[in-house]
């Protein structure tokens, strides 16, 4: 048999390219992110020790110091400004001594009324009026214009919400069953909200009294902030923020003898997303733009973490937002995707998905435009500014019968996807953090005129 021999040049050419094609990749930016830590961080987040990690409770500052501990082991920086990587703020705790509402000089029932107020007293009538706005929402009015200016009134309003809109009521009279907390300090200075919900339409001139008392005390919450200092020259200056909100609801009443809310899709796999996105970018250590990781507390109360974290910096100079909310199960598109919140206000989602062209993963719009879910995140606030800050989100939250609930625990989720989202999420972000791609920013946001 006659045999040919290949130079020895092509034969060790050969030799090299097929050594190269079989050694396994382990740089960070082929491996992803670590599922070790993703899943060793979203059982400690959503274990039961957490006691749901209520906001101004000792559990949530367990959360806060857990999440503290990971930062240092990561080897991030504290924020400009701060000592440790807690970002701490006051926040006022109301407690209602007495409550009480006639309308049309019939007494209100305590199911149908709430109250939002650090005012120490409220004592209004109709001939109070205009120091208190009377606000009508009609049944085919859209009340989540306006939940921000109840939830954090600017003026001392009474709000007469038709029944139609009851699930709002109910989700709104939930969220302050859970907490009274309010960011603004209490003085007889300060606004409230009475809510009422009426059986049909009301006339905005009828006759109302309204009469509560407070006590209040003050509480001290806190944000856990790290940064990865941008290593550019130029562009160091500019900021990319990496966030999620890590408190939940403490306790629900009990099913079948458990009370604990322990939040792990909403909102521990956010949290851990933020953790495993700072230690896989610490690894790769290529950052030309400043990376801020951040779990923001109160966000299921109102939202006070990540506005007080936006008033501590210039949102000129933060070039993105990538706000991570609820990740832990699989799409409605299925798996290797998720949803980004506001798609069409700005190329954000665009630029994203252009740096997977390579990879099955995609991002999609938010295919549930009617729950408003852009301004109901942590990514609002910064929105507002001009900020491209978006939510990247899988929940299918309109059919999720765990959101809220007890039953929100681990074993409800799908950690091999939820990698790879989070996967997913670092590699798109790689032309924004390296200073080449730079989103468009969001038209600040024009307030809804309350309606007489």
């Amino acid at each position: 048999m006659h045999k040919q021999f290949l130079p020895f040049s092509l034969v060790f050419l050969l030799s090299f390219s097929l050594h190269a094609q079989k050694k396994p990749s382990t740089t960070p930016s082929d491996a992803g992110v670590s599922a070790v830590t993703v899943g060793r961080v979203v059982r400690a987040l959503a274990a039961d020790d957490m006691e749901g990690r209520a906001t101004g409770k000792p559990s949530g500052d367990r959360a806060a110091q857990f999440l503290a501990t990971e930062f240092k082991r990561i080897g991030l920086k504290t924020m400009p400004g701060l000592t440790s990587y807690e970002q701490t703020f006051p926040a006022y705790e109301s407690s209602t001594t007495s409550f009480s509402v006639t309308l049309d000089n019939a007494p209100v029932a305590k199911d149908k009324a709430l109250l939002i107020s650090t005012q120490p007293r409220l004592n209004w009538t109709n001939t109070d009026v205009p120091a208190v706005r009377v606000l009508t929402i009609g049944a085919q009015d859209n009340p989540q214009q306006y939940l921000r200016d109840i939830v954090r009134p600017k003026e001392n309003v009474l709000v007469l919400l038709d029944s139609a809109h009851t699930t709002i009521f109910k989700r709104l009279a939930d969220r302050l069953s859970h907490s009274s907390l309010r960011a603004e300090e209490p003085s007889n200075n300060s606004f409230s909200s009475v809510v009422i919900l009426t059986a049909g339409p009301v006339a905005s001139k009828v006759p109302f009294k309204v009469a509560a008392i407070n006590t209040v005390r003050t509480l001290t919450l806190r944000n856990v902030v790290g940064v990865l200092p941008g290593k550019d020259p130029v562009r160091k200056a500019e900021q990319v923020v990496f966030s999620a909100h890590y408190d939940h609801l403490g306790a629900l009443p009990p099913v079948a003898g458990d009370s604990i809310a322990n939040g792990a899709d909403d909102d521990a796999s956010g949290t851990t997303a933020v953790v495993a996105l700072a230690e896989y970018f610490k690894k790769k250590n290529d950052n030309a733009r400043t990376l801020i990781f951040v779990a923001f507390t109160a966000e299921e109360i109102g939202g006070f973490g990540s506005q007080y974290f936006s008033k501590q910096l210039d949102p000129v100079k933060i070039v993105a937002m990538f706000n991570i909310e609820m990740i832990g199960k699989l799409a409605q598109f299925g798996p290797n995707s998720a949803f980004i919140t506001g798609f069409e206000r700005s190329d954000f989602g665009t630029l994203l998905q252009a740096n997977l062209k390579d990879t099955p993963f995609r991002f999609e719009p938010d295919p549930y435009p009617t729950q408003n879910l852009f301004y109901r995140s942590d990514n609002a606030t910064l929105a507002r500014l001009g900020v491209p800050a978006h939510s990247i989100s899988t929940d299918q939250i309109p059919t999720d019968k765990l959101y809220h609930s007890v039953d929100d625990e681990v074993e409800s989720l799908n950690l091999p996807n939820m990698t790879a989202v989070i996967t997913a999420i670092a590699r798109s972000a790689t032309g924004i953090i390296a200073g080449q791609q730079t989103p468009t920013r969001i038209a600040p946001e024009t307030p809804a005129k309350p309606k007489p």
